[in-house]
């Protein structure tokens, strides 16, 4: 598990890029070329979660400008798909969507790892999906309100605290596991359409924390309160500290045993997998091929990464390519390991 946790640390500054634009230019048996097929087309991104958190922040300024880096320069059109913990977005494109290239989805970052812990709710195989990019590969953190009192981890391991979670995905997961492995007292209160919904009932005094964020989402939606010390930032998650928290506690680095080390790795792992940017199972291998270098296209495109810097969101692309790799190597984790996470996890249904 060492091994792969190293190779996948080596995935967070990867961005890949693919010279394809004179391929798609070459018409396949049926006569029509990747831009004779997009051109004119109004593309979809589904969003699983509600507006205004880091996945929907993420997605919207991808949207904005992957269009014209596809052959054809078709129209992409956002459209938030709540719930389930982006379940069900995932399950649309899965069974519904047109397998065509024509449909785009962002989802939680844990749904291959609840695959490979038998989760009887993902009624998809993620591996089937077309995996295009993922535009951040930082860190997720557990961030807890300034009036709660629980200023470090250890703070956490003495004072029970209300955790607001979208579903069955890491917003719940982290606090879940870091009760049965680390001793923490977070309760966990689910149904919240998205992270924006958490941020409010935070404010609103109804919970106390947000169980998982991206870092550099947090900087991008609420720099104000990072500014400001409304929230406290007790750990994180990934493969490597991010650099400006060295001094908040890396999950893996609170283990007290190898066992326990291992099973916050594999938890730790879909970090890697981001914000991922995927499309449904049997799109066309030219049509993938063509998404895949508009998404690296993009993640180099000046215009988009000048708007990513006004609004302060961070740019750490991980192509298509690796990013299908990591979720293999998630959904393909050692069984011992896989079980007891997911004997864990099973407890988030309870809550």
């Amino acid at each position: 598990m060492l091994s792969r946790h190293n190779r996948l640390a080596s995935l967070l500054h990867a961005s890949g890029a693919l010279a394809l634009a004179g391929y798609f230019m070459v018409a396949p048996a049926n006569g029509q070329t990747v831009a004779d097929f997009y051109k004119g087309k109004s593309m979809s991104f589904i969003i699983g979660y509600s507006a205004g958190g880091g996945y929907d922040t993420y997605a919207r300024h991808v949207a904005r400008h992957m269009g014209k880096h596809i052959p054809g320069s078709p129209q992409m059109v956002p459209r938030n798909m709540p719930g389930g913990g982006g379940r069900v977005a995932a399950a649309y494109l899965y069974n519904v969507a047109p397998k065509d290239g024509t449909v785009l989805c962002t989802a939680d970052q844990s749904l291959p790892l609840q695959q490979a812990m038998g989760d009887t709710s993902i009624k998809f195989d993620t591996a089937q999906f077309t995996w295009i990019g993922n535009p951040n590969a930082s860190n997720n953190v557990t961030a807890i309100w300034h009036t709660a009192g629980i200023k470090t981890f250890d703070d956490a391991r003495k004072k029970e605290t209300a955790i607001g979670a979208t579903g069955n995905n890491t917003s719940a997961q982290y606090p879940i596991v870091m009760n049965a492995v680390l001793g923490t007292k977070f309760k966990v209160i689910m149904g919240y359409p998205g992270g924006n919904d958490i941020n409010l009932a935070m404010e609103r005094g109804e919970v106390a924390g947000r169980g998982s964020n991206n870092w550099v989402s947090w900087k991008a939606t609420r720099p104000n309160w990072l500014a400001e010390n409304k929230i406290d930032i007790i750990v994180q998650i990934g493969i490597k500290r991010e650099a400006d928290l060295p001094n908040v506690p890396m999950l893996t680095d609170l283990a007290t045993n190898d066992e326990d080390r291992t099973l916050l790795a594999l938890l730790s792992a879909p970090v890697a997998i981001g914000r991922p940017v995927f499309s449904t199972p049997g799109v066309p291998a030219d049509r993938l091929a063509a998404l895949r270098a508009a998404f690296d296209a993009t993640m180099k495109d000046e215009d988009f990464l000048a708007e990513a810097r006004k609004i302060d969101l961070d740019i750490i692309p991980v192509s298509g390519a690796e990013l299908e790799k990591v979720v293999r190597e998630v959904i393909s984790a050692p069984k011992p390991v896989a079980e007891r996470l997911a004997k864990i996890i099973a407890t988030v249904e309870d809550k």
